[in-house]
């Protein structure tokens, strides 16, 4: 049977590639391998972007534990500290969200990092109990104004940050947060494939930023306020559930039952 370490490095070249998202590790770039020792005495090392790396099935009590970590650069174990700090995971269970409408209350006329308000009293306590039971967090979110406003395209950023960076403060739990920020249907471009109905962003969690793990359809779903009904604004949310196939729920379905 083998046995596994982790370690932490700085790539000495650009040969090697991430297992997990398949792309180049670069040179003096930070890596972190899973050394298999085998009884016949040869390590088998599969290497990782930090964010690719499978904290999940590859457990460490602390980063101190890394073989390595202490030769690194101080902003590097600090970024190893803050993953652990934070407790950040990857899961094949996913609870995914909108963010405008359906986890704060937002306006198209009111800008800024403190611009919202918490939709539902019952969302702090509804995230941390999912993560409790194992699910991974995920906020999708389509937010076209970072396009749009092409002279105050840094305060359409700030913005949007400012205010996930708020929301997630508050409910003091690690979320994950994947922000399309193209033009859809209609705008005389060529449609996002990243924007909401378009099923780009989850392409991209599965693919890319799971560390490998197969999602588990049964036990993931997704909640949204855009459905398709009198008074929503259209029906990119329970579509984007449709193209994905995860169960679809409307907020005061979820929050307020």
């Amino acid at each position: 049977m083998s046995t596994v370490k982790i370690v932490a490095e700085y790539a000495k070249s650009s040969r090697s590639s991430c297992k997990g998202c398949s792309q180049a590790i670069p040179a003096k770039g930070l890596r972190l391998g899973i050394v298999n020792r085998h009884p016949r005495g040869f390590d088998t090392t599969h290497w990782h972007h930090l964010d690719c790396f499978p904290f999940r099935s590859q457990p460490i009590e602390s980063a101190e534990e890394i073989n390595g970590y202490a030769l690194l650069e101080k902003s590097d174990r600090d970024a190893l500290k803050k993953l652990e700090d934070e407790g950040f995971r990857n899961s094949d269970k996913v609870a995914a969200f909108d963010f405008d409408g359906c986890l704060v209350n937002t306006s198209v006329k009111r800008i800024g990092a403190d611009a919202w308000s918490l939709l539902y009293p019952t969302i702090p306590e509804k995230l941390q109990s999912l993560y409790n039971d194992g699910y991974k967090l995920v906020i999708f979110t389509n937010e076209s104004n970072i396009e749009r406003w092409k002279n105050k395209r840094q305060q359409a950023v700030d913005s949007k940050i400012g205010r996930l960076d708020n929301f997630i403060k508050l409910v003091n739990v690690p979320i994950q947060v994947f922000i399309a920020c193209g033009l859809g249907k209609g705008s005389g471009q060529t449609d996002d494939p990243f924007r909401k109905p378009n099923p780009g962003m989850w392409k991209l969690l599965e693919e890319h930023f799971n560390s490998g793990i197969a999602i588990d359809m049964n036990q993931s779903f997704y909640v949204g306020d855009a459905a398709g009904r009198i008074k929503d604004h259209s029906d990119a949310d329970i579509k984007f559930a449709q193209a994905i196939g995860l169960k679809f729920y409307v907020p005061e379905e979820y929050f307020a039952a």
